[in-house]
């Protein structure tokens, strides 16, 4: 089965061709001879949202056992073979999926693509006690290096946890936890890639210097014979209400370099056109050194020494606004959150200005721009917009949808959303002597690495 789009207004003339093989597989491919390398991404439709109870973690350790050996590449070959073939490969796991990625000279597309076929046709004829042990110790080491031993390093995963209560989905972060990365066996992996490992619930886009009937030919040699796996459960229900329904406080004394205020709101689901609303009330309020939040409380205020707001979009559950604010020297947080409540009101009674609209809109169609400029972010968008809204047309008119929202609705749904009913909040209180306002900035990006929805692997 095959279907060609063609180019949308603002694609910058940009096609690609579906095709879907008789075991599931999806492949999108996309045709762009501007420079000579092609990159092969592929997405498999599980994340941490999959997981259950007393098995947190299992989707990131897979990431890991995905990278040490299948039936006819051994130990860290994947790795080798690739980087000596001049290419660049990793992978993520986030809330809603799994991915890797190569980007290759286009004359080494077919070994990119026998790589990925093979690890996905045959990993468990390699998976052994001896790499499952190997790669949960990684793991652990992963999370005590990024997540507990980091200032500020496991806030994400307590706001994400109040924001999405017991229970549901998105409660726990992709990292899992110490006791459940412990827990797992052997068993439990070799069920988790039966089930969520098959080319049924895959989507493979290759993008760049290519012949896609050449491309095709060998995605149907190295994948076509996979067989797909059956018993894949659809996810857990993630619908929650718009909001909160109450503040939530707590507070931590820890040992961190300055006092701080990290908070969450509930905001709505990607793909509406309400989250798109969002995205820009937030990049006003808090996207770079321009927005609101700055400028009050940073530069005019000095109450701050960085203050931020950003999105991450989730489309089977509420996204979730995240707020890091690190404060100056001895400022108290109850200074800085009345400045921050009295800020976020005003913008939900006067909405943005039209400058701030501009500039706002300008910022989101930079980064989808920059997303789109290189084939590997061309190859990892595709694939979002099949796996998640099952059209990977949809990405290259994300900029439009954008354009189009006004500040009417951005106004709204700050009205709605982002308000004190609606906020989970954490607050920083050192347990040491605190740094020097330098020091403090130096660490302001700590939390916002903790808190990414992804964990790459490292080679």
């Amino acid at each position: 089965m095959g279907q060609t789009a063609t180019p949308q207004a603002n694609s910058g003339g940009l096609t690609l061709e579906e095709h879907r093989l008789d075991n599931g597989l999806r492949v999108i491919l996309s045709e762009d001879h501007l420079t000579p390398v092609a990159s092969v991404c592929i997405w498999y439709d599980v994340g941490s949202r999959h997981e259950v109870a007393g098995r947190t973690g299992l989707a990131h350790l897979f990431e890991h056992l995905m990278f040490q050996g299948s039936a006819q590449v051994s130990g860290n070959g994947h790795f080798e073979l690739v980087q000596g073939a001049g290419g660049s490969l990793n992978g993520t796991t986030s809330f809603e999926r799994t991915n890797y990625f190569e980007t290759m000279p286009a004359h080494q597309l077919e070994l990119a693509l026998w790589l990925e076929a093979d690890r996905m046709g045959s990993l468990l004829t390699a998976l052994t006690e001896e790499s499952l042990d190997n790669q949960r110790d990684v793991v652990k080491n992963e999370r005590r290096q990024r997540y507990d031993n980091v200032p500020y390093g496991t806030a994400f995963e307590k706001l994400a946890a109040m924001t999405y209560p017991e229970g549901h989905p998105y409660h726990h972060t992709p990292i899992g936890s110490m006791a459940d990365l412990d827990a797992t066996s052997l068993a439990d992996c070799q069920e988790f890639f039966r089930t969520y490992y098959s080319p049924s619930n895959a989507v493979l886009s290759v993008v760049g210097d290519i012949d896609p009937a050449q491309a095709l030919a060998w995605v149907q040699r190295y994948f076509g014979s996979i067989p797909a796996h059956e018993g894949k459960q659809p996810p857990r229900d993630g619908s929650l209400p718009d909001t909160l329904g109450g503040a939530q406080r707590v507070p931590l004394a820890e040992e961190v370099p300055s006092r701080a205020l990290m908070a969450s709101y509930r905001l709505p689901e990607d793909g509406t056109r309400e989250a798109d609303a969002a995205d820009l009330a937030l990049t006003v309020l808090g996207g770079g050194e321009s927005s609101r939040l700055y400028n009050r409380l940073v530069r005019r205020d000095r109450l701050a020494v960085a203050a931020g707001f950003g999105m991450l979009r989730l489309a089977g559950a509420p996204s979730l606004g995240w707020l890091d604010v690190k404060a100056s020297g001895g400022v108290e947080v109850p200074a800085i959150e009345a400045a921050v409540d009295e800020e976020l009101a005003r913008f939900a009674e006067q909405g943005p200005t039209p400058e701030e609209m501009e500039r706002a809109q300008a910022q989101l169609e930079r980064e989808w721009l920059d997303r789109l400029a290189t084939v590997a972010g061309r190859a990892d968008e595709f694939c979002r917009y099949a796996v998640l809204f099952g059209d990977p047309k949809l990405a290259l008119g994300a900029v439009e949808r954008i354009l189009g929202v006004t500040a009417e609705e951005v106004q709204a749904v700050a009205k709605a959303r982002l308000i004190p009913e609606n906020r989970a909040a954490l607050v920083y209180e050192p347990t040491a002597p605190a740094a020097d306002e330098a020091d403090a900035d130096e660490n302001a990006g700590a939390a916002g690495a903790a808190s990414t929805e992804e964990d790459e692997v490292q080679a």
